[in-house]
């Protein structure tokens, strides 16, 4: 719970040096992001989940808040297999975004936090002279819960 707060009080600040307030409905939208960090929700989720606690939200609202959001680089958008436009908590710890195990059986997706690319970044800048900013991976496959269950069948 203290790193929750931690964490809402660096976004708040964040949004303040934007020159932008944590209204109740952005504070509403941003606590639901934290509590639900690992879920990847898409708007429709967010603002399901949102609602719950807050709820007079609009729709456009969670849509706005998390358009901002994108814009200050506090969450990420990520898309998956299944084309739908999900969003991800930047925490602060994370120097570069990371990287999802996506499971093509169950639909699962796991976190990896540890920065698996920095060699072949350095490569890539050696090689090529373009310096990374950040970069993406999503390893695809089935998760271990699928695999023992195709096992057992």
């Amino acid at each position: 719970m203290a790193l929750q707060s931690e964490e809402l009080s660096r976004i708040e600040k964040q949004l303040h040096q934007a020159g932008l307030k944590l209204t109740p409905q952005r504070r509403a939208t941003v606590k639901t992001l934290l509590r639900l960090h690992e879920s990847h929700l898409s708007a429709e989720e967010l603002f399901a989940k949102v609602k719950e606690a807050e709820p007079d939200i609009g729709l456009a609202t969670v849509y706005r808040t998390l358009e901002v959001l994108a814009e200050l680089r506090i969450v990420n958008r990520v898309s998956f297999e299944d084309g739908i436009t999900r969003y991800d908590l930047r925490t602060e710890d994370s120097g570069h975004f990371h990287h999802h195990l996506l499971c093509q059986v169950c639909g699962r997706v796991e976190e990896i936090h540890e920065d698996l690319l920095l060699d072949v970044e350095q490569k890539v800048e050696q090689d090529y002279g373009f310096k990374v900013a950040d970069h993406r991976l999503t390893f695809l496959g089935i998760c271990a819960k699928c695999r023992a269950k195709q096992h057992l069948q």
